[in-house]
């Protein structure tokens, strides 16, 4: 019993902590950077939460950036849909991370964005 009791410890000690460090909360905006992959340009955007910005041939609207609250400058988050100019369609939504863009990344021919950080005032 003993046994079973120190692994099912062991395993809610880091839950505990994971929570205490997972605590998040909204930037005013946050800044994006764009690729241009065919001649490789970049371009840097600030983009306020709920407002949507140009990036190349793209409209990128922020619904919320987050930033774990302890580390203003840490892993920041951002909530993004993306469209061409040209077109209705959506080509990207959903939640991107600074730190890992890849993770869940736009799939475009010729641009690219990705969140760098939060804007914390």
């Amino acid at each position: 019993m003993k046994p079973v009791f120190a692994l099912l410890l062991a395993l809610a000690l880091p839950a505990t902590a994971q929570e205490k460090s997972t605590e998040v909360t909204s930037g005013a905006g946050a800044v994006l950077r764009g690729l241009d992959k065919v001649n490789g340009q970049t371009v840097d955007v600030e983009v306020n939460s709920g407002g949507t910005q140009a990036v190349f041939g793209l409209e990128v609207q922020l619904a919320d950036c987050r930033y774990p609250v302890n580390n203003p400058t840490g892993d920041a988050f951002a909530y993004l849909t993306i469209r061409d100019q040209n077109a209705p369609e959506v080509r990207f939504q959903g939640w991107m991370i600074a730190s890992a863009p890849a993770l869940n990344a736009l799939d475009h021919n010729r641009y690219d964005v990705w969140v760098l950080r939060c804007i914390t005032s």
